[in-house]
């Protein structure tokens, strides 16, 4: 059978891969098992890249490509600033995880990521889980974030939530001058399993926590199991809170749902929190909303999975994991102290970092 990893040709393609810096964009196509995927590598300086697989039902290609050309890029600041040997990638399969996803369809992806030679590694992400991991792995060893009974580091999500757990108090400490939780009111959107983690966390140091969801009956669960009190999305925005922590999907952090804010402190999980991040970055500045960028306390999950390829130990990825409080302070004391937006700060670390790399590489 002939296969093939086709780069896409698309000129407008090729200029939003030019705009951000892209490497690669490889479609993978076979009608014979329903695979449509887009494989995107943005900068392999520091290591090959890693990036999770995720599986959504996409409304567009444009879509698709969108979502993993952003997330890729996401991916190699993340491994930047967290100071781990990787570059960053992702991956979509265009599809509904819940009716279309199969044995034979995983392992056919697998192969296309077998094809790319290690220059990227597949991970979790949304709509894939540990066992499509395993299924990948029959296909190739490329692959990161595998259950612990094949060697591997198992579920991130906990190394995940402990991480923005080490950002929010991160945050507490800059902005109070004291990083306790106790007595402190945390907005937590989005209760799946980083979400609900991140949850048992805050209400172990007594916080107050509030909780919404979007599948109210997962709201209500968690609630009563943590005694959180259970919110609905419409109105979370405007809680008189000292963090909002998004969890869920990205882009919930924008010029509509800012004007309604009264939070004074930004730090979640979720990826690409920022729709715009210049406008929307400057609007966080304007309002005195702290912010800490996503990529950089929510590493935990790519630690876990950089310390399975190292073979480090799981206090060694404790540890790595528990770095992020203070990389957290030198990112927001570096906003402050220059007046500019933290996103950008984290930014101007992460490519100071990938630029230094890559004179001792070339």
């Amino acid at each position: 059978m002939f296969r093939m990893s086709v780069p896409i040709i698309d000129n407008s393609s090729f200029k939003l891969m030019a705009q951000s810096g892209h490497q690669k964009l490889i479609f993978c196509n076979d009608g014979a098992v329903g695979l449509q995927a887009i494989i995107a590598i943005h900068d392999t300086t520091l290591g090959p890249a890693i990036g999770g697989v995720r599986m959504l039902p996409y409304q567009s290609t444009d879509e698709a490509i969108d979502d993993v050309l952003r997330l890729s890029r996401g991916m190699t600041y993340k491994a930047a600033v967290a100071g781990v040997n990787l570059g960053g990638g992702n991956a979509a399969i265009i599809g509904d995880h819940r009716a279309q996803k199969t044995e034979v369809l995983l392992r056919r992806f697998g192969q296309f990521v077998d094809e790319l030679s290690g220059t990227f590694i597949a991970s979790l992400d949304i709509g894939t889980t540990p066992k499509d991991m395993e299924y990948l792995h029959m296909e190739t060893r490329h692959v990161a974030g595998l259950p612990k009974s094949l060697g591997g580091s198992g579920d991130s999500a906990p190394f995940t939530a402990k991480g923005v757990y080490y950002g929010i108090k991160a945050s507490l400490k800059e902005l109070y001058g004291n990083d306790s939780l106790a007595g402190r009111t945390v907005a937590v959107q989005g209760a799946g399993n980083v979400g609900e983690q991140l949850i048992a966390l805050l209400r172990e140091e007594n916080a107050k926590v509030y909780v919404s969801d979007i599948v109210e009956e997962r709201m209500i669960e968690v609630a009563n199991k943590y005694k959180a009190v259970a919110v609905s999305n419409n109105n979370i925005y405007e809680l008189d809170v000292d963090v909002y922590a998004p969890c869920a999907l990205g882009g919930t952090v924008n010029k509509d749902t800012i004007s309604k804010m009264r939070c004074r402190i930004i730090a979640g999980s979720a990826n690409n929190q920022l729709r715009d991040e210049r406008e929307d970055g400057q609007l966080l500045v304007d309002k005195k909303i702290l912010y800490a960028p996503d990529y950089l306390i929510n590493a935990g999950g790519l630690i876990s999975c950089y310390s399975e390829i190292a073979g480090y130990s799981a206090l060694r990825t404790a540890a790595l994991t528990e770095n992020i409080y203070e990389a957290t302070r030198s990112v927001l004391r570096k906003s402050i102290a220059e007046n500019v937006a933290s996103f950008q700060a984290a930014n101007e670390i992460a490519e100071t970092r990938i630029a230094d790399m890559r004179k001792i590489k070339q």
